[in-house]
């Protein structure tokens, strides 16, 4: 081999190994968004100039875990010990909704000290990687936030998971607290926790690793689906707050005639009933 195949050698090996190579993290500056999404790819943080929240008053029907998770929120952004949260249950009764509420209500108590930083259940893998990124700002706190987390047969980006929560050498750094939100309180399908105990030698142990995950969560909030009480006082909040007008009876019948043809009373399906009934109306809802 010539002189020049050896240097064409070696330069296409530099180029195959840049090519493989992580992308270098990115900057991340604070002043340019109270929140940010979080780009695998790029290994960089996207700014969120507008968070869609709503407001914390009106979450209604979960009072208790909603006055939990903002203590816990306002203790973590003042320093203080605080917990990794995991908000479980029914559908649509607000538990992405209370992560954001919480993040707007602390945040604008600590004049923005406070970063709500979303990651898709996809890219659990790359926390490390960001993590190493926030790691650089100490004078800042950070929510990660994964919305809709879950875990499916033959998954491991939940060992992940379980090292940056918890068991990793260097572990979660003091500035980063983790919410998540999920259908399933132990993260995974049930089908997939009965399979394994019935086919397993020892049953305890087959599905130990992977239930184990949702016990690094200091906080384990339930949402359940609401009465009609608590659904008809979600409504009647959002007609106030957007100044609707409509009658107590016209409301009720309407609202719970929607919920019916929904087959189910929940925070969502109240939003979705204003939004009809403030598009009928010519009301903008912002």
């Amino acid at each position: 081999m010539t002189d020049a195949d050896t240097r064409e050698l070696l330069v296409r090996i530099a180029d195959a190994l840049e090519r493989i190579a992580p992308p270098p993290l990115g900057e991340l500056d604070i002043e340019a968004a109270s929140a940010f999404v979080w780009s695998a790819e790029s290994a960089s943080l996207i700014p969120v100039p507008q968070v869609n929240h709503v407001e914390m008053g009106l979450l209604q029907g979960i009072d208790h875990v909603r006055a939990i998770l903002t203590d816990n929120t306002r203790r973590f952004a003042s320093g203080h010990p605080a917990n990794n949260a995991l908000l479980w249950g029914a559908r649509g009764m607000g538990k992405s909704s209370l992560v954001k509420a919480a993040h707007a209500t602390v945040n604008a108590e600590t004049e923005g000290r406070l970063v709500l930083i979303e990651i898709h259940r996809e890219d659990i893998h790359t926390l490390p990687r960001l993590l190493g990124l926030l790691k650089r700002h100490a004078d800042a706190r950070f929510i990660l936030f994964c919305d809709d987390l879950s875990f499916d047969h033959d998954d491991t980006a939940y060992k992940s998971l379980k090292a940056v929560l918890e068991g990793g050498i260097e572990g979660r750094p003091a500035n980063v607290i983790f919410y998540a939100t999920s259908n399933r309180r132990h993260l995974m399908p049930r089908d997939m926790v009965e399979n394994e105990r019935s086919t397993a030698i020892n049953p305890s142990e087959a599905v130990e690793e992977k239930v184990s995950l949702s016990d690094r969560f200091g906080l384990w909030l339930g949402f359940h689906s609401c009465s009609q009480q608590d659904y008809l006082a979600m409504v009647r909040g959002y007609c106030e707050r957007y100044g609707l007008t409509i009658s107590e009876d016209d409301m009720k019948a309407e609202s719970l005639e929607w919920a019916t043809t929904r087959g189910s009373r929940s925070g969502r399906v109240a939003w979705q009933y204003i939004q009809d009934l403030a598009g009928r109306q010519g009301k903008p809802l912002d």
